[in-house]
């Protein structure tokens, strides 16, 4: 028996297929998106995502709606988008702390650069950093010197192992060469207020935390994290000033299951976009001491896959483990 093949039909078959993608993008979305926060409800991330998906429902007319799944430091709702099928119902807004999470496991669940398309970085919020005002430094290369002079007698605070201000610290031991005493606290308010009673010497936190502080002279502001210096704290150097390539910046991003259709990408990178421009966005941010992005699908997975390197060579060097 002879299998004849009916070429007019297969690639009349492949073009109706191809034609298929660009016109589900133009009808998307359909139904309700669930966009999953892997953080409690009321924390920075959860405002933003909340704000943007106010927006989408407005613009495409369909819920956007957001599903708080906090636990293991944004690793379980990062999982529960990577598991959902790649049709655009079902995002992640991310941010800085999963790849670290990730990069902190003996065994990661999935691979964060591979297993979610990028679709947009959101914001980008850095940290100051603080010493207490009876630290006797008022500048960068000051604060080295001294720690050069005293190796591990001062005291740095943080939110915890693994955390996005533990990581700052480690950054700038790295880079200025010198030895610190890590203190890890449960959570960002008693590391801020360690460092505002004595505690502590010093400590990273982001600008919202922090600026009260030091413009109430309880701490003294040092240096941002960022490479540009930041509208929150235009008066305070980058450390990346002095030390070239230092960037510990804390970051929110929008994230698709890969495999989901380029055309559904790319409509909600315009989404995005066009969502970074509305007032109360713009406002949001500012009082929260972050900048607007709105970066390409491409933009933020190299970034991405930049974080990913550089921070697993920090926690290597430092030998940083999980509680």
């Amino acid at each position: 028996m002879t299998l004849r093949i009916n070429r007019p039909a297969i690639f009349a078959a492949t073009i109706a297929l191809c034609a298929a993608i660009p016109a589900q993008a133009q009808s998307y979305p359909t139904r309700t998106v669930r966009v999953v926060v892997p953080t409690a409800p009321g924390a920075g991330s959860d405002t933003q995502a909340r704000l943007i998906a106010k927006r989408f429902t407005e613009s495409t007319g369909q819920p956007f709606v957001v599903d708080n799944r906090a636990g293991a430091s944004g690793i379980i709702g990062a999982e529960l988008v990577v598991r959902a099928p790649a049709d655009g119902y079902t995002l992640l807004f991310g941010t800085a702390q999963i790849p670290v999470s990730m990069l902190l496991l003996k065994k990661a669940p999935f691979d964060m650069a591979s297993d979610l398309a990028p679709i947009s970085q959101v914001s980008l919020a850095a940290q100051i950093l603080m010493v207490h005002p009876s630290v006797p430094v008022r500048t960068v290369p000051e604060l080295v010197a001294l720690a050069k002079n005293n190796p591990g007698k001062l005291n740095a605070g943080s939110s915890g192992n693994g955390t996005a201000n533990h990581m700052a610290i480690e950054l700038l031991k790295l880079a200025a060469d010198i030895r610190v005493t890590h203190i890890p606290y449960r959570s960002g308010a008693p590391s801020i207020a360690a460092l505002i009673g004595g505690e502590t010497d010093l400590c990273f936190s982001g600008a919202v935390t922090a600026l009260p502080h030091v413009r109430s002279g309880k701490v003294r502001g040092l240096a941002v994290t960022s490479i540009k210096r930041a509208a929150s704290a235009p008066d305070l150097p980058t450390l990346d000033s002095f030390y070239p390539g230092y960037d510990s910046a804390n970051w929110y991003a929008l994230f698709a299951p890969a495999g989901t259709p380029a055309a559904i990408i790319n409509r909600l990178h315009s989404e995005t976009v066009s969502a970074l421009k509305a007032p109360e966005i713009r406002d949001f941010m500012t009082g929260e001491g972050a900048e607007l992005v709105g970066g390409a699908p491409a933009e933020l997975g190299a970034y991405l896959r930049r974080e990913i390197e550089r921070y697993g060579k920090v926690i290597k060097l430092a030998k940083i483990k999980l509680d």
